[in-house]
């Protein structure tokens, strides 16, 4: 990273979750130096910063295990004060429950955290005033399990990615409504352009068909104008985070594995960090990353990307101009799983 990266990030922070923890550390932006650590309830999983009340929000999904392999779900978010390193408060949603993916409109003070389904109500997302941290609403989503949210800069539109459902929920956020239902065959991550006129949705989800031939892996791109697909964007192997840069990249973490010679599954191998123009659809390059990209994250100006890669507990510091990796962070696991959730903050100014 050259001086002025540096300079220009100079007082910021990087925050990561490390689920097995379980935690979430910080490190100093510029120099990739670890700062410290604050000590979670079980398991951690995703991150949200709010600059306005400069606080971070982080779901507690399971007490253990992963979605439909779980020891029980939890209902709390737990929220934090970056600069002072130390949990501010724990926020129960109880009686929903595995709070999961975190999207907040800066413009009006709210925080959405999708929550999965229960016998009697449907997965959705809960709403938050950010000012009393207190819940004010939910929206159903019409699917069991919903996981990924995204919105727009103006806080009028978001979508959910619902793993097996083969839809994307769209939702109408003046209104806290349910307005379309995009077909895709099942979904993981999940992105918004800033002017609410795209979507950008990782598919498919592994356990969303049941054919010996899946649908190829890809990112359908979503007119939120007409809700329907207009193009998809090819990869090698399945993607799982996608994220939108503030220069106009589309980031896709690829998920790869080894297969033995008659193709079956032989263990975790390096994924892939794929770079798209958000604006063409071209392909601009891409590079090796950890085992099992989880999430994805960038800094403001757009030139620097953060993968973290659960499967190797570690975070790849890349350089989009390039692209190349500029370091890899280690973050500390208890158990089988690892690096989760990120969030950049800025320097309080």
């Amino acid at each position: 990273m050259n001086q002025f990266s540096r300079a220009a990030r100079e007082g910021d922070v990087l925050a990561v979750v490390g689920q097995s923890g379980p935690s979430v550390s910080f490190f100093d932006a510029a120099r990739d130096r670890y700062l410290g650590s604050v000590e979670t309830l079980a398991e951690p999983h995703e991150l949200c910063f709010d600059p306005a009340q400069r606080l971070l929000w982080c779901t507690m999904t399971y007490h253990s295990g992963y979605y439909h392999d779980n020891s029980g779900r939890r209902t709390e978010l737990t929220v934090i004060d970056p600069d002072a390193r130390r949990v501010v408060e724990i926020v129960d949603l109880a009686p929903e429950h595995a709070p999961h993916g975190l999207a907040l409109d800066a413009v009006r003070g709210r925080l959405y955290v999708t929550v999965e389904g229960a016998a009697d109500r449907p997965g959705g997302v809960v709403v938050i005033d950010t000012r009393t941290r207190r819940p004010m609403g939910r929206i159903d989503t019409d699917a069991p399990g919903a996981h990924w949210v995204a919105v727009d800069g103006a806080g009028l539109t978001g979508c959910v990615a619902n793993k097996e459902a083969p839809f994307v929920s769209v939702l109408d956020l003046e209104r806290d409504t349910l307005t379309a239902k995009i077909d895709v065959p099942g979904s993981e991550g999940i992105a918004v352009s800033a002017d609410g006129t795209r979507a950008y949705v990782a598919t498919p989800y592994g356990g969303s068909f049941t054919s010996d031939e899946p649908p190829a892996a890809g990112i359908r791109v979503v007119d939120l104008g007409t809700a329907s697909v207009i193009d998809t964007l090819p990869t090698r192997d399945s993607v799982m985070p996608v994220h939108l840069t503030s220069s106009g990249r589309l980031l896709a973490g690829e998920v790869r594995v080894h297969r033995d010679p008659e193709g079956r599954s032989a263990g975790m191998a390096p994924g892939r960090l794929t770079v798209f123009s958000a604006d063409t659809h071209e392909r601009l390059g891409g590079l090796e990353v950890g085992l099992a990209p989880l999430t994805i994250t960038s800094s403001p100006d757009g030139r620097i990307a953060y993968v973290a890669c659960y499967a190797s507990s570690t975070v790849d510091i890349v350089d989009l101009e390039r692209p190349r990796r500029l370091a890899r962070l280690d973050i500390a696991e208890l158990g089988e799983s690892g690096a989760h959730g990120l969030a950049y903050v800025p320097r309080a100014v």
